[in-house]
């Protein structure tokens, strides 16, 4: 998928305003990645299919239309494009402040009402949320265990893996319960998503 495919394929599904805000993203993205160390520098010509369609694809898998939590959001991936295409609260847990200054200054200038960003380990945050979403987090075990006390049994988890998601979800079931289904992302063959409900302790 060309960076062109990737934004045509979006603007046509979500409109070509929300198509521009997401364009303005990419431009502040690739403007602070220097200094902030927000996303690899191999990646930063491919911002659309890379980390734009790979954050948006997840919004297929969590209908849910209540209050979605990312988790470790670094340069608001999922999280601020997630934020860009719906209208849904969007919280922002990241525990670095110089990222999360970043993120602020993307919410400003997109003048993203539905988003607000904590400046905390997601440990230490309070509430439940209809969906959880990391993108390079940890394996699953650390993530249920770090993002529980956030989510109830109707919390669905969508979490874009590598290549070692089955593998994952495995360790994970050693400890967790709840249904785990594995798909394939959109944006690599060898890149998988996780997408959980009901998940608890055994």
């Amino acid at each position: 998928m060309t960076e062109d495919e990737a934004r045509q394929s979006i603007e046509a599904r979500y409109g070509v305003s929300r198509g521009t805000r997401l364009a303005r993203f990419a431009e502040m993205l690739r403007d602070a990645a220097a200094t902030h160390n927000l996303v690899a520098p191999s990646t930063l010509d491919q911002i659309w299919s890379r980390h734009i369609m790979d954050s948006a694809q997840l919004l297929d898998l969590a209908t849910d239309d209540r209050a979605w939590l990312d988790v470790g959001s670094g340069a608001g991936l999922p999280g601020l494009v997630i934020a860009c295409l719906q209208d849904a609260p969007v919280e922002l847990v990241e525990p670095r402040r110089l990222r999360t200054e970043f993120l602020a200054s993307v919410v400003y200038d997109l003048s993203l009402s539905n988003v607000d960003i904590v400046t905390a380990k997601v440990e230490r945050t309070t509430g439940i949320v209809g969906v959880i979403a990391a993108r390079a987090v940890g394996s699953l075990d650390q993530l249920f265990t770090m993002g529980r006390h956030r989510a109830d049994l109707s919390t669905v988890w969508v979490l874009p893996k590598g290549r070692n998601a089955h593998s994952e979800v495995e360790a994970a079931r050693v400890y967790w319960q709840g249904s785990f289904h594995v798909e394939r992302s959109v944006t690599a063959e060898d890149s998988f998503i996780v997408v959980a409900h009901g998940v608890r302790p055994k």
